[in-house]
């Protein structure tokens, strides 16, 4: 049984509270790409918002980020709208959404240690290999959807880190570090699966 870094109860009941917005949308015509550039301005916000230290409202921020990352996709769903295009859109979209959150980060911890700063670069960079080992072995014809910690797992620990940050901001440097390592570990157990489903 794969290890989990989020309980499916929570994840189902998410799914739950967020369909009406989805009926919503859905009766308004909004299209799925709307909804991937407002959750892509959202994290220019948190990113900012985390540069000027302000951690709590930053993570606030970040979880209307990464609703609409959850919405997008089953906007297109519902409505028909899946694409390779599309596919390609959010995925691309997705990544500059994690840039701007660390280097956000990154800028506001910097004054204070250089190691802290590296612990960010760490984290974006076991982030974004995540996404691209997945896209590489796809792309060779391989499934690689594995892995402790995906795009949903990281947005939750780190925003999660900075909406408690209010009780000790040190709770924002456990998440990014969490994340640094897990983001990571996915990473290797990506390479490693594809390794071993890639025939010669």
């Amino acid at each position: 049984m794969a290890v989990k870094l989020i309980n499916q109860r929570f994840v189902d009941g998410f799914l739950t509270l967020i369909q009406p917005i989805v009926n919503l949308l859905i009766g308004l015509n909004v299209h799925p790409h709307a909804v991937t550039v407002a959750g892509l301005i959202l994290s220019i916000f948190s990113g900012l918002q985390f540069y000027r230290g302000n951690l709590v409202w930053g993570g606030a921020i970040l979880v209307l980020s990464g609703i609409c990352d959850v919405l997008d996709g089953r906007l297109a769903r519902t409505t028909n709208k899946v694409s390779k295009k599309g596919a390609l859109f959010d995925s691309s979209i997705d990544r500059y959404t994690e840039v701007f959150v660390f280097m956000g980060l990154a800028a506001y911890y910097s004054p204070r240690a250089g190691w802290i700063v590296a612990l960010m670069i760490f984290a974006l960079g076991g982030s974004l290999l995540t996404s691209y080992v997945r896209a590489r072995a796809e792309g060779l014809g391989i499934e690689c959807k594995v892995g402790i910690m995906q795009r949903p797992e990281r947005l939750a620990y780190l925003s999660a880190g900075a909406v408690f940050s209010f009780i000790w901001d040190g709770l924002m440097i456990i998440a990014v570090a969490i994340v640094a390592i897990f983001a990571n570990i996915t990473a290797v157990q990506r390479i490693i699966h594809s390794f071993k489903n890639g025939g010669e």
